[in-house]
């Protein structure tokens, strides 16, 4: 097992982060307040524009075809890169690398026949719209997929659409397009075949973004939540990705790479976070002694390291499996690192916080957006209850029972 990178990829690496300190940071006061006014923040498109020019493009998607604009690294040369855009929310659309939209252009990579490449997956490798995945809905437990209800009904050339999905990342955003849709086609079939995934454009009549969300008050400013209501939208044949029944297995093809690049991009909200406790640590006193003098904060941070370093491994572990073997063979370290890495920030955004005192849950710092971003993922892309179980089951019996166990001795 090797994690060193060619030079190429650390070259791109160097690459990635001068730009991010040149062209993003220093505009990171000026998102932030477009932002608190409601606006949009101008600079973007030259910025997008600037990225591409110098080859930093597509860098989450190491399956581009020949004519498809990007950097292609694989899995984990992109894992370092993105550390560095991980740090800020807004970064990854510099490079085209936000979510949802590349977790869908892989399932569009995947699953899409040539003309809907040309017609969805093409505007979105051009960054010239953005998207949604529907599955997630409010009348079923949506941890278990199979759930899901909302109806795909054909009716000739046409499929019909009725249900509701909500907490879909992207579907308030004004330029998502389309959404890729999850729906039951046929009810009598087995759990896992029942469901077919439908490309349904979001001015389609039928459609209505009934409001937009936020998840512990917090507002996505990159992909806007949204809760959708799809009443009889009739979508031709042609929109249907893969086969009849083949929805559920398109939807884990990209829910892979999907919980690897969160987890990945938390290592470096969390690198933000140890950053920020140190300086904070240093520059403050109490009760006649610098912060940083105390047991506890030096051992909050010391936990930090320890545990931001083992967590980088499982995910490295993870990016090289699947560069290696694919998705099969990665499924349980996908389900180790979607445990791992949420609970790992999680826990460090909330010392920072108390280190910070009252300023670490304003919107002057990013920890409260760290901390609510971690809890969100730790039900997101499957809750750690389901990955929990997934990897139990994974857990090799032996074959011995304790009472004939060469590990336990009796008495004599």
């Amino acid at each position: 097992m090797d994690f060193e990178l060619p030079e190429r990829a650390r070259a791109v690496e160097a690459r990635v982060r001068a730009f991010y300190e040149t062209k993003i940071l220093p505009r990171h006061d000026e998102w932030v307040r477009a932002q608190r006014r409601g606006e949009a923040f101008a600079p973007l498109t030259t910025i997008r524009a600037e990225a591409r020019a110098q080859g930093l493009w597509n860098l989450a998607l190491p399956d581009l075809a020949p004519d498809e604009p990007g950097t292609r690294l694989s899995n984990l040369e992109y894992a370092p890169v993105a550390e560095i855009i991980g740090r800020l929310g807004w970064a990854p659309l510099a490079f085209n690398c936000q979510p949802p939209d590349v977790p869908n252009m892989i399932m569009l990579q995947h699953m899409a026949n040539a003309e809907q490449k040309e017609r969805w997956l093409k505007p979105l490798l051009e960054g010239r719209t953005r998207s949604c995945f529907g599955m997630t809905e409010p009348a079923v437990a949506s941890s278990d997929a199979t759930n899901i209800a909302t109806r795909i009904e054909r009716q000739g050339d046409d499929y019909v659409v009725t249900g509701r999905k909500w907490f879909i990342t992207g579907a308030a955003h004004p330029d998502c397009s389309f959404c890729i849709l999850l729906g039951v086609s046929d009810a009598s079939a087995d759990r896992t075949r029942r469901h077919t995934a439908v490309i349904v454009p979001m001015n389609a009549p039928g459609v209505r973004v009934v409001r937009s969300q936020r998840y512990f008050g917090l507002e996505d400013q990159i992909a806007p939540i949204g809760e959708i209501v799809f009443e009889r939208v009739r979508v031709p044949i042609e929109n249907r990705l893969g086969a009849e029944g083949e929805g559920f297995r398109g939807g884990q093809t990209r829910l892979g790479p999907a919980r690897l690049h969160h987890c990945m991009r938390a290592i470096g909200m969390a690198e933000l976070m140890v950053e920020l406790m140190m300086a904070r640590a240093a520059e403050r006193k109490a009760f006649g002694r610098s912060v940083v003098e105390y047991d506890t904060v030096q051992r909050w941070i010391a936990e930090a390291r320890i545990e931001i370093e083992r967590t980088r491994l499982l995910i490295l572990r993870t990016a090289w499996l699947l560069d290696r073997s694919g998705h099969e063979a990665a499924w349980r370290d996908v389900s180790l690192i979607k445990v791992a890495a949420p609970a790992m920030l999680q826990t460090i955004a909330d010392r920072a916080a108390q280190i910070f005192g009252a300023m670490g849950g304003s919107d002057d710092v990013p920890i409260h957006r760290a901390f609510v971003h971690a809890r969100m993922l730790r039900i997101g892309d499957g809750p750690d209850e389901v990955h929990v179980r997934q990897i139990f089951r994974q857990e090799p019996r032996p074959a011995w029972s304790i009472a004939t166990s060469p590990y336990v001795i009796g008495a004599e």
